[in-house]
C-alpha cells in the first residue's frame, strides 16, 4: 500500500475517534450489559428446560418401566385365573362324579340288601307254611271252649278298634320292644302283619321293625323298614317319625347328602310335628 493512502487512513480514523461523543459510548456499553444480561437470562432459561426435559424423560421412563411390570403382572394374573378355573372346574366334574358314583354304589347297596331281604322273606314264608301246619294240627286236637276264647271276633278295644286277639298279637311285639329284645320283637310284628295286614295297627308294626333294626344299628335294613311305612301306608301317622328316623340311619352311614334331604323333607310337609322340631336339630348338628 502507498505511504498516502496509509496517512489517509489513519487520519479518517483520528476523526472518527473525534466525533464519537462520550453520551454514545456510556449508552452503547449499557447495551452490551444489558444483552450480555438477557443473554444469561436465556441461558438460565435454556438449562431450566433442559432439566426440565431429562426430568420428563427419567419420568416418562418410570412409567414406561411401571406399565411394562403392570402388563407382567397383569399376565402372570390371567394365567393363574385360568389355572384356577381349569382347576375348579375340573373340582366340580370331580364332585359331580363322585355325587353319581355314591348314589350308584347306594342304589346297588340297597338292591342287594333288598335281594337279602327277599331270600329272608322266602325262608320265612317256607316256616310259616311249617309253623301253619302245626298250628293246624293243635287247633284241631282243642277243645270247643279253648277255640272260642282264641277266636278273632266279638271284643273290640275303643282305643284302636281293634279286636283283643289283634291287639294282643301286637302287644306281644310290643313287649319285646320294651325289653329292647329286638330279634324276638322283629319277628313277632312281622308275623302280626301276615296275621293282620290290614289292622290300623300295622304301620305302627312297620315302623317298630324299622326302630329294632336300628337299635341292632343294622342301619341299612332299617332304611329299607322305614320306607315300606312310607310306600305302604302313605296316610298313616307314622310317615313323619318313619322319615326322620330314616334321615337319622343315613347319618349314621356318613351319607350326610341322603339324611340332609329326607331330613328337610319332614320339615316341609309335616312342619307342625314334634319329627319336625328334631328333624331341625339334628340338621344343625350335620352342618355344624
Amino acid at each position: 500500500m502507498k505511504p498516502k493512502a496509509i496517512w489517509f487512513i489513519a487520519c479518517s480514523l483520528v476523526g472518527l475517534g473525534a466525533c464519537v461523543q462520550p453520551q454514545q459510548v456510556d449508552l452503547i456499553e449499557r447495551e452490551q450489559r444489558r444483552l450480555r444480561g438477557d443473554t444469561g437470562q436465556v441461558q438460565t432459561s435454556l438449562e431450566t428446560v433442559r432439566a426440565d426435559v431429562n426430568s420428563v424423560r427419567s419420568s416418562l421412563a418410570d412409567t414406561r418401566a411401571n406399565l411394562q411390570q403392570l402388563q407382567r403382572e397383569f399376565g402372570v394374573l390371567r394365567e393363574r385365573i385360568e389355572e384356577t378355573r381349569h382347576q375348579v372346574g375340573r373340582q366340580i366334574g370331580e364332585t359331580a362324579r363322585d355325587g353319581d358314583q355314591r348314589v350308584k354304589d347306594l342304589e346297588g347297596r340297597v338292591a342287594k340288601i333288598s335281594e337279602t331281604l327277599k331270600a329272608q322273606e322266602a325262608a320265612l314264608k317256607s316256616r310259616d307254611e311249617e309253623l301253619k301246619q302245626l298250628r293246624e294240627s293243635l287247633q284241631l286236637s282243642q277243645n270247643a271252649a279253648s277255640s272260642a276264647a282264641t277266636s278273632e271276633v266279638v271284643v273290640m278295644d275303643s282305643a284302636t278298634g281293634e279286636s283283643a286277639l289283634v291287639k294282643k298279637d301286637y302287644e306281644l311285639g310290643w313287649q319285646a320292644m320294651e325289653k329292647r329284645d329286638y330279634r324276638v320283637a322283629i319277628s313277632r310284628f312281622k308275623e302280626f302283619l301276615k296275621k293282620h295286614p290290614k289292622s290300623n295297627l300295622a304301620d305302627n308294626a312297620q315302623y317298630w321293625i324299622g326302630e329294632s333294626h336300628y337299635g341292632l344299628r343294622e342301619f341299612d335294613q332299617a332304611i329299607i323298614e322305614f320306607d315300606a311305612v312310607r310306600r305302604r301306608y302313605p296316610q298313616g301317622e307314622k310317615v313323619p317319625a318313619a322319615l326322620l328316623k330314616q334321615g337319622y340311619a343315613f347319618a349314621e352311614l356318613g351319607e350326610k347328602v341322603n339324611a340332609r334331604l329326607l331330613l328337610q323333607e319332614v320339615m316341609e310337609k309335616f312342619p307342625e310335628t314334634p319329627e319336625a322340631a328334631k328333624a331341625n336339630m339334628r340338621l344343625k348338628s350335620l352342618e355344624s
